[in-house]
């Protein structure tokens, strides 16, 4: 019997049952949650791609979740930069609503999910003013903050802990 075939009828033979081990072993953050009563996060928001912006806001709200489950109370703060500020426009250049609308409505979507979870949303003036994004028409539920440096620092100095999305 070559060993590919011993590996394959071994794998017939066990995997039964570690997948009938593994449904009974609950899957958790325990270890890393054990006394945490609060998790305090901050998130750095700056994306060039709209698909990838909606797709961490998801994810976020995911993490929002799991917290909650697991019994820890969530405090996120959100700081957009960068070019990700063009996706947060409740009027988008025409362009970027052609190639990416669907982008742009999830993005949407999360962040009024986000807003109505209670997780504070700051847009940074420094962005929106390189990219030419005007500050009355940023999505309702975010806030307009003067710098998002300033603002990443200040919340870090607050306690919360910047989570790096990549």
């Amino acid at each position: 019997m070559t060993f590919q075939r011993l590996l394959i009828l071994c794998m017939l033979v066990f995997a039964p049952l570690l997948s009938a081990q593994a449904a009974t072993t609950p899957i958790n953050d325990a270890a890393a949650l054990q006394g945490v009563k609060e998790g305090k996060g901050v998130f750095l928001i700056d994306f060039s791609d709209p698909k990838k912006t909606a797709f961490y806001l998801e994810i976020i709200r995911g993490t929002h979740t799991g917290l909650t489950r697991q019994g820890v109370k969530p405090d996120f703060v959100i700081v957009y930069i960068g070019p990700t500020v063009r996706f947060l426009s409740s009027k988008p250049d025409d362009d970027l609503e052609l190639e990416h609308g669907d982008a742009l409505t999830a993005i949407a979507s999360q962040v009024k999910a986000l807003h109505q979870l209670g997780v504070r949303q700051e847009v940074c003036t420094i962005a929106t003013r390189v990219y030419k994004v005007p500050n009355d028409t940023v999505l309702p539920g975010l806030t307009l903050v003067g710098d998002g440096f300033i603002s990443l620092i200040g919340w870090q100095t607050q306690g919360y802990k910047l989570v790096p999305l990549f």
